[in-house]
């Protein structure tokens, strides 16, 4: 492999894996703090899961990105595609900051809707370069498809105290 391949290849891995940690940056304290408080849907998967999934997933979108980069040939041919890749990696990290920072979860919603939209559009622009690259991005589409479903029945389980302020009263709260 090229220096330029090596080195492309850790610049996606630097972007990707800073948007995990402005997200982890607002996740940390309220995932100790007040997500254990609230009331979860059927389906919440135990805190330990998040962790393993998520570098799974930030690990495939580094391959995704640099892989269409590659084939794309660099920015030429790339442009669009990795503008988009950009674009929802910014919503991603975004999400962390309203629903954890904020401790928002209906404007959160309204958020992860857009996060959505933007991995799908990133998905299709990846698959027209590469249909390994789009391959690549389904695990966490798939993932924000059931996030989503998560944030919205935690949002509708919770927003009696969500909707007059988007800091829930400590309380005692079950995962069901």
């Amino acid at each position: 492999m090229s220096r330029n391949l090596l080195v492309a290849l850790a610049a996606f891995a630097v972007l990707t894996f800073s948007a995990a940690g402005i997200g982890s940056a607002f996740t940390a304290r309220s995932v100790r703090t007040w997500y254990p408080t609230l009331r979860k849907p059927p389906g919440n998967p135990p805190a330990s899961y998040f962790g393993p999934v998520w570098t799974v997933l930030y690990c495939l979108m580094t391959l995704a990105a640099w892989n269409v980069w590659r084939i794309g040939d660099g920015w030429s041919g790339a442009t669009p595609a990795i503008t988009i890749f950009l674009i929802q990696l910014a919503l991603n990290a975004v999400w962390s900051a309203i629903f954890f920072g904020l401790r928002s979860p209906r404007l959160a919603l309204a958020e992860i809707i857009l996060l959505w939209a933007a991995i799908l559009a990133s998905t299709i622009s990846f698959w027209r370069i590469s249909p390994f690259s789009g391959a690549l991005l389904v695990p966490y589409l798939a993932w924000i498809t059931y996030a989503t479903y998560l944030n919205a029945g935690i949002w509708h389980l919770n927003r009696a105290h969500s909707d007059s302020s988007p800091q829930f009263p400590p309380g005692p709260r079950g995962n069901g």
